[in-house]
């Protein structure tokens, strides 16, 4: 039978990941030695590891080159997707927060704000729910610069610490929600590899467990 292939977001969510995997027993020499390869075994060679961007984690779980795959809330905000997502991981936590200059009352007056984001969608539904009218610029760069530069009048980006708003003079105005790994399975995947799928969560729901005690 073919291995389960499971696509990763390659980085921090990574290295979560492979740490995940050791905890489970698996062995993760091949991931740990990678080199260029990009399609790796994991364990016995049940579990194969696809190392991908957190954009493409989505694409390839949904058209179903992939079974299952791990890849940032944020992501899935952003692109959303037809899969299922079934399992908050716990690492990679963050959130996506609304920022501004810290001498500037944001809400204040009545003209259309400008902001700057990597994630337009997310930054639209938040100001959509609000029943704001926006206009939003993708910036694919260090979105810190753009109220800086003058070129909008906040941002909507993903805050860890805080301390890079703090050293460009920003400040979080409001937090929109709380990000963090998730788990998600192709819809067909999972009504033909069932048995297996549900066995794979087990392990990692055990582990998971069993590291946060």
């Amino acid at each position: 039978m073919k291995p389960l292939r499971i696509a990763l977001t390659k980085g921090r969510l990574e290295k979560d990941t492979v740490g995940l995997f050791e905890l489970m027993g698996k062995d993760c020499e091949a991931l740990h030695n990678k080199g260029r390869r990009l399609i790796l075994p994991v364990g016995d060679g049940s579990v194969e590891a696809v190392l991908c961007k957190a954009a493409d984690v989505i694409t390839y779980v949904e058209h179903g080159v992939c079974d299952l795959g791990v890849v940032g809330r944020d992501t899935i905000l952003e692109y959303s997707g037809s899969f299922y997502e079934v399992m908050d991981l716990g690492f990679g936590r963050c959130r996506f927060a609304l920022a501004g200059p810290k001498d500037k009352d944001f809400y204040s007056g009545y003209r259309e704000k400008t902001i700057a984001t990597k994630y337009p969608n997310v930054a639209r539904a938040f100001f959509e729910s609000k029943a704001m009218d926006v206009n939003v610029i993708k910036i694919e760069g260090s979105v810190e610069l753009a109220p800086l530069l003058g070129l909008s009048d906040a941002i909507v980006d993903i805050v860890e610490t805080g301390s890079t708003l703090k050293e460009n003079g920003l400040r979080v105005i409001e937090e929109i929600t709380p990000i963090s790994a998730r788990l998600i399975v192709n819809t067909a995947s999972m009504k033909l590899r069932k048995e297996e799928i549900e066995a794979l969560l087990s392990q990692m729901e055990a582990a998971l467990s069993e590291k946060g005690r």
